[in-house]
């Protein structure tokens, strides 16, 4: 009998981006490709595609993300994300993710080059000599040794552009409330305040990103503060810096010159700055390098074959975890499962969840298993698709209240993670695993009071029920005539005669009227059948 061969998920490329971006993703998937610009090719093109690549060009709002069925990634080959519905996506379970690295030396080059070109009016004296001007003594530029650049935001772009401007002997002072004190000496920077950087900066470089703080933030009154002789430098986001104040302060004389790569709307190609022959602009060149483009590419490349794969993605905008560590990431899996385990023995929806980890794991940010356990325990309670992105929304809906909890102490296990709940009933339970030898196999070691070892299999029954002969035999004959095979069983108990509590692996999905049959014959007071295959 001939089978159709098995549906390849679909990524779609809305915009132009690197040969390595199509070889990172490999043969996996089905790539298909479209204009994302024009909205009558995108949105029919979106409809049954499960990840889309795009750059800046390409609006993936909230009319886009609707119309596509599948979606579970967008991919953003760069760093801003003014293009997408964030907000959106998040409330659809779309994952979006970016390439928050890959243009960091590339911008901050372009910054370098930016200061140099306005210190020294570089391109003028370029445009005036091919025009046939010889006009030394017009372009006559100032040093950048020993003057004072004031970097606005002193993040990862911000950082190299304070090193690399360090070297031409400027000396370096920034502005920056997330930063330690501790860490900018280190770097031979000092922290200013955003006033005091404005009244002695010779040169200002803005690196910050635009939010509604941000907006407008360099702005008339600021420019009223900065010396006359300053020079500004905007490449990070357009809007920080108030082009209309900048105007009025370059024609009043409160400011020597500029140099622009960004502009609050874009493509900008009419303003009164580009009448200005003191203002260098560019036309958003900040990640316009063939090495930057690559790395964007492959970077969102590999982060949507993980996404595709169920894995979680660090680089995810709207996940909740951060940056994993390796030491961490072989607890995702078993943290998933503990929480579908945990749902499987609640039969409801927990009004407080706690995810408890213990032991050497918790040197490193273990967040990301709160949200792990999260998603597991959602996955057989909701209707629609559940992700990393949307399984917090899920608890909030439900009124679910969660925590971490942490602990380097673990007497008995190396590393172990519990997901305990409190139901409506204020009953509690709860579910512990730990990762066993050099594989990393995930066992069971308990349920509630009753200590385990068993390995974590696709498909288990937990039974509780009073101690006496002849159960395990009753439970095994029943499973038999259903022709499922045993492969592990565990029986826990307090004491002799007292309840106990039995967890089966067994073969293959027991069926509803099976599990009611093994529950009436032994009684029990509590009977699941707990299903994790995938």
């Amino acid at each position: 009998m001939n089978t159709a061969p098995a549906r390849k998920p679909v990524v779609l490329i809305a915009e132009e981006l690197s040969p390595a971006t199509v070889e990172a993703l490999g043969p996996d998937f089905e790539i298909r490709y479209c204009n994302g610009a024009d909205r009558t090719e995108l949105l029919p093109a979106i409809a049954d595609v499960e990840a889309i690549l795009i750059r800046s060009a390409t609006k993936v709002d909230a009319e886009a993300i609707g119309a596509a069925r599948r979606l579970k990634v967008v991919a953003r080959a760069g760093v801003g994300l003014d293009n997408v519905d964030v907000p959106a996506a998040t409330k659809a379970g779309v994952m979006v993710v970016n390439a928050p690295t890959s243009n960091i030396i590339t911008a901050a080059e372009l910054t370098c080059g930016l200061l140099i070109a306005t210190a020294r009016n570089i391109p003028q004296a370029n445009t005036a000599l091919k025009n046939g001007e010889w006009k030394r003594s017009k372009y006559t530029g100032v040093e950048l040794s020993e003057k004072i650049l004031g970097v606005v935001g002193l993040g990862r772009i911000g950082t190299l552009v304070a090193q690399r401007m360090s070297a031409f002997g400027m000396k370096v002072v920034a502005y920056d409330p997330y930063v330690q004190p501790a860490r900018a000496t280190r770097m031979g920077v000092r922290l200013l305040t955003l006033d005091e950087l404005f009244e002695v900066a010779d040169f200002i470089t803005v690196h910050l990103p635009k939010t509604s703080e941000t907006l407008g933030l360099i702005g008339d009154e600021a420019l009223h503060k900065v010396q006359p002789h300053v020079r500004i430098v905007n490449a990070s986001r357009g809007g920080v810096l108030d082009e209309a104040a900048l105007y009025s302060a370059l024609k009043e004389g409160r400011v020597a010159g500029a140099g622009l790569d960004v502009y609050a709307k874009e493509p900008c190609t009419h303003s009164p700055l580009f009448e200005l022959d003191q203002v260098v602009c560019l036309p958003h060149l900040g990640a316009a390098t063939g090495e930057a483009q690559e790395k964007a590419g492959v970077s969102v490349a590999l982060s949507v074959r993980r996404a595709l794969a169920g894995e979680l993605v660090s680089d995810a905008v709207n996940v909740q975890g951060g940056v994993i560590s390796e030491n961490v990431r072989p607890a995702l899996p078993l943290a998933e499962r503990l929480g579908r385990m945990f749902t499987a023995l609640a039969g409801e929806v927990a009004v407080q969840l706690d995810v408890e980890v213990y032991g050497e794991i918790t040197r490193h940010d273990v967040n990301v298993l709160k949200l792990c356990a999260l998603k597991g325990v959602f996955e057989e309670v909701v209707d629609e698709s559940v992700s990393y992105v949307n399984a917090p929304l899920f608890a909030r809906e439900r009124g679910v209240g969660v925590r971490l909890m942490t602990s380097s102490e673990s007497p008995d296990h190396r590393d172990v993670v519990t997901v305990r709940g409190t139901l409506s009933s204020g009953e509690g339970i709860s579910v512990a695993g730990t990762l066993a030898g050099p594989n990393n196999v995930q066992k069971i070691v308990s349920i509630g009071e009753f200590g385990m070892d068993l390995m974590v299999t696709d498909h288990m029954i937990v039974l509780r029920y009073e101690d006496r002969p002849g159960i395990v035999g009753s439970v095994g004959r029943i499973l038999g005539r259903a022709g499922l095979n045993i492969a592990g069983m565990q029986v826990a108990r307090a004491e002799e005669g007292s309840e106990a509590l039995a967890v089966l692996t067994v073969d293959g999905a027991v069926p509803q009227s099976v599990l009611s049959e093994v529950a009436a014959e032994t009684e029990a007071t509590l009977a699941r059948s707990v299903n994790l295959a995938s």
